[in-house]
C-alpha cells in the first residue's frame, strides 16, 4: 500500500479534538459554494476549523476577512505559542493549508490568499 492510498483511507479528522465537522464535507461546501458571500464564509470556515485542529490555544483562532483589488485575503490571527504550529518546519504547514486554499479558490473561481497572523492580548481581546 503506497503512502498516497494510506493517507486517502484513515480520515484524520476523527482523531482531531475540536473537529466536529468533517473537514473534507467543508472543503466540498466550500467549492460547490456559489461565489460571493457564500463563498467567502466557506473558505473562513473551512481554514478555521483546519486551523483550530493545528493548535493549541484553538479559542484565540479568528480569521479577518478582506478584499485586496481582486483577492479576497483570509488573515489568520493565532496565539503566538502556536504560530509555529501552523507555519511548520520549513513553512510546510503553511504551504499546505495554502495549497487547500488555492484548489478550492480554482473552482471558485476567484482568487483567495492567506495571511498567518501572531496575535498579541489586544488583538484578541477586539475579537471578542
Amino acid at each position: 500500500m503506497g503512502l498516497s492510498s494510506l493517507a486517502i483511507s484513515v480520515p484524520f479528522w476523527e482523531n482531531v479534538p475540536g473537529a466536529t465537522f468533517p473537514l473534507r464535507c467543508q472543503l466540498n461546501e466550500a467549492v460547490d459554494s456559489t461565489m460571493g458571500v457564500n463563498g467567502v464564509n466557506a473558505m473562513k470556515s473551512l481554514m478555521t476549523d483546519v486551523a483550530r485542529a493545528l493548535v493549541d490555544d484553538s479559542d484565540a483562532v479568528r480569521i479577518d476577512v478582506f478584499d485586496e483589488n481582486d483577492t479576497t485575503v483570509l488573515r489568520l490571527f493565532v496565539a503566538p505559542d502556536d504560530v509555529g504550529k501552523i507555519i511548520g518546519k520549513q513553512g510546510r504547514t503553511a504551504r499546505s493549508l495554502r495549497t487547500i486554499l488555492s484548489a478550492a479558490s480554482m473552482k471558485l473561481q476567484h482568487r483567495f490568499a492567506l495571511d498567518i497572523v501572531e496575535a498579541d492580548d489586544m488583538e484578541l481581546d477586539e475579537g471578542e
